[in-house]
């Protein structure tokens, strides 16, 4: 079994920070200690680098099957990687979609194969796959996804009495795209009358407007404390929102919970004008003072996760009129880095920072073993320096989409390398031909 001996770390994990070895043994972290030494293990300096848990994103879109000109579970996975992400959660929204027992497997097997980061993904709800639904084992994937506004595949989930049946009938946390979906529709049909097609990209925010987000969220939250069903609002993007979400009780406890975005934390309406629809997402990026407020919330845990949402679209689908130009962007490389950033403005604490993007979805999804670092979990880790810096532009981008939302950025740190399972996956820029992830297990 093989040996790697991590000396000189510094530890970011369980809100603290501490200079310690750590030793790899196999898949797992087999010591956490002063001072180790060991003759048969192969030994990496880290210089005093910080070490992280393997960053956990509970929301992206790999685009495979279907739509693989866009993204692939090889290349998107490869790109999240290489920015310190060990594991993801993709959506259901491909084509076909992930509506099945027999689809969800598909991907699983896909993945065993392509994939160079632990994986799992999520079911979909629909208006009429309720059977299929109950037929799910709590422990099969992550969890149900269900889209109560249309996103990329329209999957809406619209038909209330089925809506009160799913959140019934599962046991599985139930994460929801929340957005209004007849307030969205009156807003574009009035924009639509003035501009055509062309609709200004700043009337996006407007369109799909914080009081779209509202009215679904917290219909949402009410059918989950009405049915005692287990419910996580994804991609939370107004400051009117995060009043829905509590802080008085721990996260173990809590039976509704709430996920921010990068792109929620990073941009606002003010991007528009230089960023176009490359920062078109649904939910739209809204306001500086609701991006205010979700650090906010971010920072005092009504909202629990920090989370990608990762959905490439080729630059020629982007740099379309509005009304054509899909919605989402290519996150997973950078997301970390955007982050440690922000901490390095004095916005989060490291500590905090691992805790909502590596603690707490582990602790969410009943990950088996993942999100800490501990004697005895899957050894997914990530060093990261302070010291060098990492220009965002085209040749170093690994998306299959070829761009970023973040190109022209410098960040002021790096992802040196990335531990998936124990195995050196990703180091100074190369890859391991070795893939060595695994599907989730979870403890429910």
């Amino acid at each position: 079994m093989s040996k790697t001996l991590l000396k000189n770390a510094r530890i970011v994990n369980e809100n603290s920070i501490i200079e310690s070895d750590i030793l790899l043994e196999g898949d797992f972290i087999y010591r956490i200690d002063t001072d180790i030494s060991d003759a048969n293990a192969k030994t990496i300096d880290l210089n005093g680098d910080l070490l992280l848990p393997g960053i956990i994103d509970d929301q992206v879109h790999f685009r495979e099957p279907g739509l693989t000109h866009k993204g692939t579970v090889a290349t998107e996975s490869r790109a999240a990687i290489a920015g310190g992400i060990t594991t993801f959660m993709e959506q259901p929204n491909t084509n076909p979609q992930t509506t099945t027992i027999k689809k969800l497997e598909d991907k699983f097997a896909m993945a065993a194969e392509d994939s160079y980061a632990n994986y799992s993904f999520l079911f979909g709800g629909t208006n009429d796959n309720l059977e299929e639904l109950k037929r799910l084992d709590k422990n099969a994937c992550s969890g149900v996804k269900l889209f109560l506004g249309s996103s990329t595949g329209n999957m809406l989930v619209d038909n209330e009495k089925v809506l009160e049946q799913i959140f019934s009938n599962t046991e599985m946390v139930i994460s929801a795209h929340c957005e209004d979906e007849g307030t969205i529709r009156a807003n574009m049909e009035k924009y639509k009358e003035m501009y055509g097609d062309d609709i200004p990209i700043a009337m996006h925010p407007i369109i799909r407007s914080a009081e779209a987000c509202y009215l679904s969220s917290s219909k949402a939250i009410a059918l989950a404390k009405k049915t005692g069903a287990r419910l996580h609002v994804f991609h939370v993007s107004t400051g009117i929102e995060t009043d829905l979400f509590t802080n008085e009780i721990p996260l173990e406890e809590k039976m509704i919970t709430a996920e921010v975005c990068i792109h929620h934390l990073w941009f606002s309406d003010e991007d528009y004008d230089k960023k176009g629809t490359l920062i078109k997402w649904n939910p739209a990026v809204k306001t500086k003072n609701d991006r205010k407020k979700l650090w906010e919330a971010l920072l005092d845990d009504r909202i629990d996760v920090v989370a990608t949402d990762h959905a490439p679209h080729t630059i020629e689908e982007k740099n379309n009129v509005y009304t054509k130009a899909p919605s989402g962007g290519p996150l997973v490389q950078h997301a970390l880095l955007a982050m440690l950033q922000k901490e390095q403005e004095g916005m989060i604490t490291l500590e905090k920072m691992v805790e909502k993007m590596c603690h707490n979805p582990a602790k969410l999804f009943d990950i088996d073993r993942r999100g800490f670092i501990r004697e005895g979990h899957y050894a997914d880790l990530v060093q990261v320096n302070r010291n060098s810096k990492e220009e965002v532009k085209k040749a170093n981008i690994l998306y299959k989409c070829g761009w970023s939302p973040f190109e022209g950025v410098t960040f002021d740190s790096q992802v040196k390398r990335t531990f998936v399972n124990g195995h050196l996956a990703y180091e100074n820029g190369e890859f391991s031909a070795v893939k060595n992830a695994k599907r989730l297990t979870f403890n429910r």
